[in-house]
């Protein structure tokens, strides 16, 4: 068995954490085994799952100081030598793990692009300084989308040699079910209102402010309308204040972390993103497996487009424009996309293979060399 590192932030439920639990259920554990170096000290929601499946989780000091964090990691690498596979997930900031695992001579240094850019604010400008590093102390470049993968390592090095891994997911569970949603319908007394959701931790780059912003118009063109916030985040305080203040608190349901997010997609008839940018948003995935109509604005990337089922809208529209797109999808009878997701790539089963054969063969090229 080999065990490879995974560096996050923590394993709570954001969409690079949930793509790899996806991941870490399908592989075979007795081949692969997934530990992971969360960078935060906050504790995950997926701790307790990670270790019953017999992962390891540490804890680095964090990224104030890479002289602190260069000493943790080489103690790590120190104490637990049969790492030979380091695979980061963490923006720029992968530049830390990447770095300490060249200095301690790790042979094998996966650099894992998840997103198209990196976000606005004075904080973020090292990140931007550090993100051209990163092809230099990387030995393989993944990601989950061309446009990821161009962004971290430029086109010429993404184009020379890189993994393209979908944002995988279990197709079957995700399709769409008649009995979930009357059932959540009736749970929460939404009936039969035309319900807007939304899945994704509340954070600058999701631009879910603006989502308010378009179902406030969207509630005055048609009052028997719902909307729903499901997952948590540092602007949730802020979202629920600037609920009351457009007057539609008693049309908005923020329901918090949710363990059957499956379920919630089907209980939707229209899902929507109004993201600055985006890797390729394993949500969006989801929503297509459940044959949702998915409107998602135009700076997520194009390839999220799986089936017939999404609308890519301006970012800088006019919000009220949206509403009349929303409020103007056809409403269907919904099926199965399984076929449609398998044929694309997006088959978990599939793709977990392919991951870990991956790491196989990386790891039998570098067994006993230092790159």
């Amino acid at each position: 068995m080999i065990r490879i590192l995974h560096s996050v932030s923590n394993m709570d439920r954001g969409g690079i954490e949930t793509m790899l639990m996806n991941f870490y259920r399908h592989v075979d554990r007795e081949t692969v085994q997934f530990d992971f170096l969360a960078n935060k000290p906050a504790p995950g929601d997926y701790d307790e799952e990670i270790r019953s499946l017999g992962g390891r989780i540490f804890v680095s000091p964090g990224f104030m100081s890479y002289r602190k964090y260069l000493a943790y990691m080489t103690d790590l690498f120190r104490t637990h030598p049969e790492y030979r596979i380091i695979h980061t997930h963490n923006g720029s900031l992968m530049l830390y793990a990447l770095q300490s695992a060249k200095t301690n001579g790790i042979p094998v240094r996966i650099a894992h692009a998840h997103a198209t850019a990196v976000p606005f604010g004075w904080k973020n400008e090292l990140k931007k300084l550090m993100r051209p590093m990163i092809k230099y102390v990387a030995t393989d470049y993944w990601g989950c989308s061309d446009a990821a993968g161009k962004f971290y390592f430029s086109e010429k090095r993404w184009n020379g040699k890189h993994e393209l891994i979908h944002n995988a997911i279990n197709v079957d569970e995700f399709a769409f079910d008649a009995g979930a949603r009357a059932s959540i319908r009736e749970r929460y007394g939404f009936g039969d209102k035309f319900i807007l959701g939304h899945v994704g931790r509340l954070t600058p780059q999701k631009n879910q402010k603006m989502i308010l912003e378009v179902f406030a118009r969207m509630h005055i063109i048609n009052p028997h309308t719902h909307l729903v916030m499901v997952g948590t985040g540092e602007l949730e305080d802020m979202m629920k204040r600037h609920t009351a203040e457009l007057g539609i608190a008693d049309a908005v349901t923020y329901t918090g972390v949710q363990t059957n997010v499956n379920e919630w997609y089907s209980a939707f008839d229209v899902f929507i993103m109004t993201s600055i940018n985006e890797g390729l948003p394993v949500v969006a995935v989801e929503a297509q497996a459940a044959d949702l109509p998915c409107v998602l604005s135009n700076a997520i990337t194009p390839e999220v487009k799986v089936t017939d089922n999404v609308t890519f809208l301006g970012l800088h529209d006019d919000p009220e424009g949206w509403a009349k797109a929303i409020l103007d999808l056809p409403q269907k009878e919904r099926t199965s996309r399984a076929a449609d997701l398998k044929a694309a790539g997006y088959d978990i089963r599939y793709e977990a293979q392919r991951m870990q054969s991956l790491y196989l063969d990386l790891y039998a090229a570098a067994n006993g060399k230092q790159l």
